[in-house]
This record gives C-alpha cells, structure tokens and sequence, in this order.
C-alpha cells in the first residue's frame, strides 16, 4: 500500500481528534487543514507534500512569535496553548536537522554557490531553502549562513 500523502495523515488525524474527543488537537488539526484548503482554493490546484509542509512551517511559525508576545506580556496560559498547538503541528512535520547536518549543508551550499561573502547570502539561502525547509527554523538558518559567510 502506497505511503498516505501528508493531507491524508491530517485528515485521519482529525478523524482520530474526534474519536477520542481531544478538543485542541481537533482545533488545531483543522485549521491546519482549513489553511491547506485555503492556498488550493485560492490558487485552484492540490497542494503536494512539499507545499503543505511550507503551510505547516508558517503555522509553527505563526505560534512561535504568539508565544514569545505573550511570555511577553506575562501571559503565560496563552503562551502554553501556542506551544501546545507547535507540538500536534510538528508532528507532521519532517525530522528536524542536526546542528552538524545542517553545518554540513550550509558548507556545501555555500561550496556550490561560489560565495564569496556577505553580497552572497541570498543565493546560498535560495540553495539550501528546499533542502531544509519544514526541518530548521529559517531565523536560525540565516544566522548560522550569515556567521559562516563572515568567517
């Protein structure tokens, strides 16, 4: 049986949510699946894997910078519903990188793209977004071409 595509894990996912009457997963399944929706509806087309791991990135993304405003703001309850829905997200998600794997790559990004300095830091991003994307937060990322390309 062929491996389920990442909008049918989500759909079974909520399915389960339901079943078992996990009320934020639920919510938070949904509108992941709403936000996927959205992009084909918009742009009249089924999103394949790669696209819907993007729309999840955004998402986890989304929440990151939520939960840091309320840490903030000495909100800590909603700060943890923010970081309670980044965990059911990550779950579709592809495996994080390692620091070394991800050193590994910028290297050989940096390599392949002839850069020279700091005047390069978009091609090496451009060169490694693909390969990475979903699986590293894109802030660390850039800081990490930015040192290297210092060096």
């Amino acid at each position: 049986m062929a491996e389920q595509s990442l909008k049918e894990q989500l759909s079974s996912a909520v399915k389960d949510a339901m079943r078992s009457k996990d009320k934020l997963r639920l919510v938070t399944l949904r509108m992941a699946q709403a936000a996927v929706k959205q992009i084909e509806i918009d742009e009249r087309r089924e999103l394949d894997d790669e696209e819907v791991i993007k729309v999840l990135d955004k998402m986890l993304k989304q929440r990151r910078d939520a939960a840091s405003q309320y840490d903030a703001a000495g909100r800590e309850d909603l700060a943890d519903k923010e970081r309670a829905e980044m965990v059911i997200i990550e779950e579709f998600m592809p495996e994080a990188l390692t620091e070394d794997d991800l050193d590994a790559l910028i290297r050989l990004a940096i390599r392949s793209t002839d850069a020279k300095g700091m005047q390069d830091m978009g091609r090496v991003m451009n060169e490694l977004r693909p390969q990475v994307q979903g699986r590293v937060d894109m802030g660390h990322l850039s800081k990490k071409v930015r040192a290297a390309l210092a060096a």
